[in-house]
């Protein structure tokens, strides 16, 4: 049986200004959601189960009816509805539960290992390759895998970032992932603000996270278990979010989990920014120009 694609598609795209996975950038009028589902599908991926939230299922329906849908099976949870029997949300709550509780949603249309990654960003056609043919290997439930990224090919000259720096030990198994805010360019490697008010450098050939993961099956009772100890402590929290890395920290840390780090990821382009749509438009139209990607990805 292949890995199932899961890609998170139910962001709301604030610093973007609206919903970036949806959002026509392709030359032939593709998306986001598009290109993941294309890439992956080259590499052997025929199932995807997208996670969206009820404001936005029935335009990413419209999406999926376009084209992808007649190439790949393709399943919707919606993450707002994926809450515990008897659950009420605080009033005011509009955030979505984060991206640990977008891959529990997805829990019940998943029966084995699966790739999981945001579907607001173009990770190129490489990455997916990389963690295909490490999912497509017998490998222990309790194994994983993030594909990670060089620093600089990840930062926008529109402002600045955050990213997930990896920690790695000499196996290539991944320590952790440490949150780092405000990350800029600098040449070929980048800066970021200092908790003393002073300018760290990192070098550009840091590996970082882009939530590119390849999940065993028991990441899916981890989910169960962490979502419940979250709601326990912040359920009347109109912000507070689960977020992947966090899970798996506490997996790596318990050792109740591996998780390989691989690099190679990439080329990536993204939109944090309004400011970066002219980039990646510029980026589609010329991997399309030489013969990357159809014009019409679905024809």
């Amino acid at each position: 049986m292949n890995p199932t694609l899961v890609l998170l598609a139910a962001g709301m795209g604030s610093r973007y200004g609206g919903p970036k996975q949806i959002d026509p950038v392709g030359p032939g009028g593709a998306t986001l959601i598009d290109y993941a589902a294309f890439d992956a599908r080259r590499v052997g991926f025929d199932r995807l189960v997208l996670v969206v939230r009820s404001e936005n299922e029935a335009a990413v329906r419209e999406v999926v009816a376009r084209g992808l849908g007649r190439h790949l099976q393709v399943d919707f949870a919606v993450q707002d509805a994926a809450l515990p029997a008897g659950f009420r949300p605080p009033a005011g709550r509009t955030k979505p539960w984060g991206t640990g509780h977008a891959l529990l949603a997805a829990g019940p249309s998943l029966d084995g290992p699966c790739a999981v990654l945001n579907a607001d960003d173009f990770y190129g056609a490489g990455t997916y390759r990389i963690l295909a043919d490490w999912l497509g290997a017998p490998r222990p439930a309790s194994e994983h895998a993030l594909v990670s990224f060089a620093l600089r090919t990840t930062l926008s000259p529109a402002g600045p970032v955050n990213r997930g720096i990896c920690e790695v030990d000499e196996r290539g198994l991944l320590r952790g992932i440490r949150e780092v805010l405000e990350i800029e360019g600098d040449g070929r490697d980048a800066h970021y603000p200092g908790p003393s008010g002073d300018t760290v450098r990192v070098a550009g050939e840091t590996p970082v996270s882009l939530n590119f993961w390849g999940f065993g099956p028991d990441i899916v009772p981890a989910l169960e278990a962490s979502f419940d100890s979250f709601l326990a402590e912040h359920g009347s929290s109109t912000k507070a979010e689960l977020f992947l890395p966090e899970i798996v920290q506490a997996l790596i840390d318990r050792g109740d989990a591996r998780v390989h780090l691989l690099p190679g990821g990439g080329p990536w382009a993204g939109l944090t920014y309004p400011e970066d749509r002219p980039h990646l438009v510029a980026v589609l139209e010329e991997r399309t120009a030489r013969g990357a990607y159809p014009r019409d990805l679905w024809r």
